[in-house]
């Protein structure tokens, strides 16, 4: 017993020395810029162009990122304000040119009076402007000012066009600034990647199963509560606090800051150019650690769910789906010069399936990639309704999904936190089938620009809420709500609140489905333990109480409860659909209805 608390112990000290490094890579850094790099990262004629800004950094050596970062950004800031000050149409330019209307009607010829000049800037101006102005050909308004006022709106989207389409918006900033600091890191970590991945990656991952091999013998099978509401990670601590905000804010800094994360990227470059032949980008390095979670923690829930094959099933099942479908197959994908694709990934989980560049690379992929959009549109129009139904909503959240397979498995620790109460099941309705209705609006407008060629729907422009979508839901919800909160809202915030996937599969489940939990009331001895480790913030013992079958719509169908349960109260079945309502059954907030 002794030797293994000692191999427990040490565990924990190598897990947080491989931690420790995986953090230092943020400190280590030698960072030289040079003309290569800029003309192999911003192309030869922009090089040319933005190459006397940057001959100040070219000339130093720097020894930390964040200066690095904020050096480059200064010096992109500077060139479009160059480039802004260049082109930019000068104020009284809308006064001149109605003063010269005739009669106040607007002629386009006035722009070609302007800009006689044939140089590249004036000809620049001139052709924007004739286009932003050509609805206006011929046009009679009231005053001059009105037609002054209505060229001051157009110079004013024109001058908002300049960085658009000659200098650097924020996202191609953001695109160079981490890729020009990557190929510019001159330190240890880019000449012995594989020696840090050692290091910061298999250390930490060697001693989280170090850690947690011994339960297999101090440990007996079967599950206890183990103090968990007694113990700062689980219980809203300051360690549960600690690992929220570090994960809250590793998701900011992956989808606004990946600047910041170059030496990650660039550690796992090897490995990345074994499985796609390209170098690693900070998605691969987040499906590495996604997956490398999965797998960790699932090695975990085995050990803990040991004495429930059915547990060991599912886990095993998320585990190989996660590093088989979402990882390894769509990075040998783009090795055969194939899409990439996740092939377990269902619309409108996979929101941006029906985007354009994604239907585009799909259809002039050939063979596969028709395959691949026939494929998803069957997961969706086929699959979802029939598999729910003969198997309820857990074959994909808790056999499949990969958010769920993170929930399920380095999630498990806070499931005990899914609030329970009615206030929190009001919301949960609204809100996830709120977002679900939100992607099918959004979709319907990619897909009517898509056929149309208009960028505009009812007046709104259909990029703008993609984009809402994206950044909304996308990141802020699914990424740093939904996994950053898991130790202060529980494992399912994101498959409970947001999931549009979740929601789709739900209705089917709660209305049309042959998956049920059976309940033996009589049985129930009122321990609580179903609804303490309910992810989904369901109050199973209100319904083991009653002897009500419980078909929920928001049931993952994960089987906890039934495995926590000391006297086998709970049982999941797939029968026929008609014995789910055979007994009485919650039909709204506070009533009860009984059906034959």
């Amino acid at each position: 017993m002794k030797k293994l608390k000692a191999v427990h112990k040490a565990g924990l000290i190598i897990f947080l020395i491989g931690f420790g490094f995986f953090m230092s890579m943020f400190f280590i850094g030698e960072y030289h810029i040079t003309k290569e790099v800029l003309q192999n990262q911003l192309g030869e004629d922009r090089y040319e162009k933005t190459a006397p800004h940057f001959q100040e950094m070219i000339s130093t050596t720097y020894s930390s990122q964040f200066t690095f970062v904020s050096d480059i950004k200064e010096v992109f800031s500077k060139i479009n304000d160059s480039i802004q000050s260049r082109y930019r149409i000068e104020e009284g330019v809308a006064e001149k040119l109605a003063a010269e209307a005739s009669g106040n009607v607007y002629k386009q010829e006035l722009i070609g009076n302007y800009y006689q000049s044939n140089d590249e800037i004036s000809s620049w101006k001139k052709d924007k402007f004739l286009s932003y102005t050509d609805w206006m050909q011929d046009k009679k308004f009231d005053s001059e000012e009105a037609l002054a006022s209505q060229l001051r709106s157009s110079i004013n989207d024109i001058n908002s066009e300049i960085v658009r389409s000659k200098g650097y918006e924020d996202a191609n900033v953001k695109n160079h600034t981490t890729s020009i600091t990557k190929a510019s890191d001159k330190s240890h970590v880019a000449s012995n990647p594989w020696l840090w991945l050692l290091l910061s990656i298999i250390l930490p991952i060697s001693g989280a199963l170090m850690y947690m091999l011994p339960r297999l013998k101090t440990t007996d099978a079967g599950i206890k509560n183990d103090h968990i509401y007694h113990r700062s990670l689980t219980s809203r601590g300051w360690l549960g606090i600690f690992l929220g905000t570090f994960l809250i804010l590793f998701y900011i800094v992956l989808y606004w800051y990946p600047e910041y994360m170059t030496t990650w990227v660039l550690m796992l470059d090897p490995l990345s150019m074994m499985l796609s032949g390209n170098p690693a980008s900070r998605w691969f390095l987040y499906g590495f650690l996604y997956t490398l979670a999965i797998l960790t923690m699932g090695v975990r829930m085995i050990i803990k769910y040991r004495h429930s094959p059915y547990q060991m099933a599912r886990t095993v099942s998320v585990m190989f789906f996660q590093l088989s479908f979402a990882f390894l197959i769509p990075e040998i994908l783009v090795r055969l010069n194939q899409p990439y694709m996740d092939l377990k990934n269902i619309w409108p989980l996979n929101y941006d399936f029906f985007f354009d560049y994604k239907l585009n690379e799909m259809i002039t992929a050939g063979t596969i990639g028709i395959f691949m959009l026939g494929w998803g549109i069957a997961l969706i129009i086929i699959a979802v309704p029939l598999f729910t139904y003969l198997y309820g909503k857990r074959w994909y959240c808790s056999w499949v999904c990969g958010c769920g397979g993170l929930a399920e498995t380095a999630g498990d620790p806070y499931r005990q936190l899914s609030d329970k109460s009615l206030k929190a099941w009001k919301f949960e309705r609204i809100s996830v089938h709120s977002v679900l209705v939100f992607a099918v609006v959004m979709t319907i407008a990619v897909l009517y620009s898509y056929f149309t060629e208009s960028q505009t729907l009812a007046g709104i422009n259909t990029y703008s809420i993609r984009s809402v979508y994206g950044f909304a839901i996308g990141s802020i919800f699914a990424g740093v709500i939904g996994t950053g909160f898991y130790p202060l809202m529980g494992n399912r915030v994101w498959c409970r609140f947001g999931c549009p996937l979740a929601a789709y599969i739900g209705i089917i489940q709660r209305f049309k489905s042959k998956f049920r939990i059976t309940t033996n009331g009589g049985q129930c001895i009122s321990c609580g333990n179903c609804s303490t480790y309910c992810e989904m913030g369901i109050d199973v013992r209100w319904y083991a109480q009653r002897g009500q079958n419980i078909i929920r719509a928001s049931c993952v169908g994960c089987g906890v409860c039934s495995s926590v349960c000391p006297r086998g109260v709970l049982n999941l079945e797939n029968k026929d659909e008609n014995g789910r309502f055979n007994q009485p059954i919650l039909t709204g907030n506070d009533s009860f209805g009984v059906t034959s």
